[in-house]
């Protein structure tokens, strides 16, 4: 069984920082790409940053690009999403997501495995 536990959301006031934690287990700990995903209320879950095995392909939405960093600990399974410069558009529940394609890895429907998300809320 594949498991990922996302930590590290909370309130932010805009232009702050966070840094979102997905802990993976199982199957989801494998070689698998990474990723981050959003979905704000009454939106549809959006693609973020995403990050593979050997971190030779790492891709941001234009939205965050410059503002956020992703990365991964294979030693300690860990995936991490810093995010700078936050603007109010960041809210939403931010999902970890484990996928072993190769392709298409922007849609949702491309990823074996989600957490359950965590809320993060900035305000103006």
């Amino acid at each position: 069984q594949a498991l990922l536990q996302e930590s590290g959301g909370g309130s932010v006031q805009a232009g702050g920082s966070l840094i979102l934690s997905c802990a993976t287990s199982g199957r989801a700990r494998s070689s698998y790409t990474k990723a981050w995903f959003r979905q704000a209320p009454g939106r549809e879950r959006e693609f973020v940053a995403l990050i593979n095995w050997d971190l030779t392909r790492i891709t941001y939405a234009d939205s965050v690009n410059g503002r956020f960093t992703i990365s991964r600990d294979n030693t300690k399974f860990t995936v991490d999403l810093r995010m700078d410069r936050l603007f109010p558009e960041d809210t939403g529940v931010y999902y970890c997501a484990a996928g072993a394609s190769s392709f298409g890895l922007q849609y949702p429907r491309n990823y074996d495995y989600w957490g359950q998300g965590t809320q993060v809320t900035v305000s103006s």
